[in-house]
């Protein structure tokens, strides 16, 4: 694959052999995200777990003290009574077979979270086959299956992302934007990190964090010293 000049640049300043401390990786990353638009940052954290075992899974959710950067738009699914709590704390749309109807028949998709209260879950459960492979399908683990919705949407809008193992064994976690500057976005990175170590399953062995990347949506990848992590 043939890179671009900026990325050719970005990657004479990064050595590859080293494994930079968090404030000093990010502040590469967001020097070399030098892109016309404000680039996300990602972590890409690979664990020394095996994701075919189901007791070396790991998942959670855990709310980024900066936030995100990005608007999220978030769809609930609950009873009536429960209505006017979630439209208060933000929630975009919130409603119950109106909204199952409108994904089904119509394609629609136009949110980025869904949360639903226990009692729905038999009517979201339907959506499976569309919302599963989008990864928004509502989940106790990341805490968007709640009796409190309103909860959950606040969360949401705050900055609150969900992190999960892919079959390689690797985490892929948005962690800001470039603007928010190497200190903002280490707060972050820190916040994800500390969630992912207490998150390991009593089943893992040997090395659990094998290696920790940042990167910016155009740039290079930055190795991060996990050492002070302890795992």
């Amino acid at each position: 694959m043939k890179h671009g000049k900026k990325y050719v640049d970005s990657c004479k300043a990064i050595d590859s052999t080293k494994f930079y401390d968090s404030t000093e990786a990010l502040e590469l990353v967001c020097k070399n995200a030098k892109a016309k638009f404000d680039e996300t940052i990602e972590v890409h954290i690979r664990l020394g777990v095996d994701s075919r075992h189901a007791d070396q899974q790991v998942r959670g959710a855990v709310v980024l003290p900066n936030g995100t950067g990005k608007q999220v738009r978030v769809c609930v699914f609950c009873k009536e009574d429960k209505y006017e709590a979630a439209k208060a704390a933000g929630a975009e749309f919130v409603g119950g077979q109106d909204l199952v109807d409108k994904i089904m028949k119509e394609n629609w998709m136009d949110f980025d979270v869904v949360v639903a209260s226990p009692d729905m879950m038999g009517l979201v459960g339907r959506l499976g086959r569309v919302l599963g492979p989008r990864g928004l399908m509502p989940n106790p683990k990341a805490g968007t299956v709640t009796p409190d919705v309103a909860k959950a949407v606040t969360e949401a809008k705050a900055g609150k992302i969900e992190y999960r193992l892919d079959k390689t064994n690797i985490i892929h976690c948005p962690i800001g934007k470039a603007s928010f500057g190497a200190e903002k976005l280490d707060v972050n990175l820190s916040t994800l990190l500390e969630a992912v170590v207490k998150a390991k399953p009593a089943a893992a062995k040997g090395t659990y964090l094998k290696s920790c990347t940042v990167t910016s949506t155009m740039g290079p990848g930055v190795p991060v010293a996990t050492a002070k992590y302890g795992v």
